[in-house]
């Protein structure tokens, strides 16, 4: 089995491009993921695993096998670990994978879909809450329009704890998203303070989309004018927003619990 020692060596060096840069993995067409969960969720969901590498004293060859029996295996030393580990704590492997197409045409939706859209989210953490709360929700897609970061950031592999794994994502223009609704049937409601009627007003059991926007601005005027009803969460305190991981949770469950769960 091939073992790297070197944090010099031209292929950790390649890896470590990997975590730190959007155009390394864009030009590659892989991306890294770390710890043990994650690449299970990942190949789970039909992801190719290209290598994994591993730290014999904390992940033996064994359990690193069981991952996955196509991907090459390569032994590294705790030096080159360090050097590759986006997280403080330690599981001791990390794999490279092939990116997967995200385009509107690939999304394969129920007859009655539930879908969440997020429009120039920027923050990876706010993704990947995002990712968490959909899979718990076990929405039929994901959709990420005028994206701000790249969704194999580390970060957002991170924060999703392996949900950008578990569900069918897509990302697209504003224009391109509202047109592929249209086209589907499926009604949209943009959460925004502006011409809004209270979100649990409105009946989410027939095609449904929830679209949110940034904390900061909103949903641009685009998705304010061509919804099918602008909605609001009614707010008792002095702040206007929150989070929107936060905000999407609580429509997304609203129309899950309209669904019966």
């Amino acid at each position: 089995m091939k073992q790297i020692t070197s944090v010099q060596n031209p292929f950790i060096k390649s890896l470590v491009l990997l975590g730190e840069k959007a155009k390394a993995r864009k030009q590659s067409g892989t991306f890294l993921i770390e710890g043990k969960r994650e690449i299970t969720l990942a190949i789970k969901g039909g992801y190719e695993i290209e290598t994994i590498l591993f730290l014999p004293e904390v992940c033996s060859e064994t359990e690193t096998r069981k991952l996955s029996n196509k991907a090459e295996l390569i032994e590294i030393n705790k030096e080159v670990y360090q050097k590759l580990a986006y997280r403080d704590t330690t599981e001791g492997i990390l794999a490279v994978a092939k990116a997967k197409s995200m385009q509107l045409s690939d999304l394969k939706l129920s007859e009655n879909p539930l879908i969440l859209i997020a429009e120039a989210i920027e923050k990876p953490g706010n993704i990947g809450a995002l990712l968490r709360t959909a899979d718990a929700a076990n929405l039929d897609a994901v959709i990420i329009a005028n994206p701000k970061s790249d969704l194999y950031n580390p970060n957002v592999v991170r924060s999703s704890v392996g949900c950008l794994f578990t569900n069918q994502i897509a990302t697209g223009t504003t224009s391109e998203i509202i047109a592929f609704l249209k086209e589907k049937n499926i009604n949209f409601y943009c959460a925004t303070l502006q011409n809004s009627t209270s979100y649990h007003t409105q009946d989410y059991t027939s095609p449904t989309a929830l679209v949110v926007g940034t904390e900061a601005t909103g949903l641009t005027q685009e998705w304010r004018d061509a919804a099918t009803q602008n909605i609001i969460i009614p707010m008792q305190g002095e702040i206007d927003s929150m989070n929107v991981s936060v905000a999407a949770a609580i429509l997304i469950f609203e129309a899950k619990r309209q669904r019966g769960f």
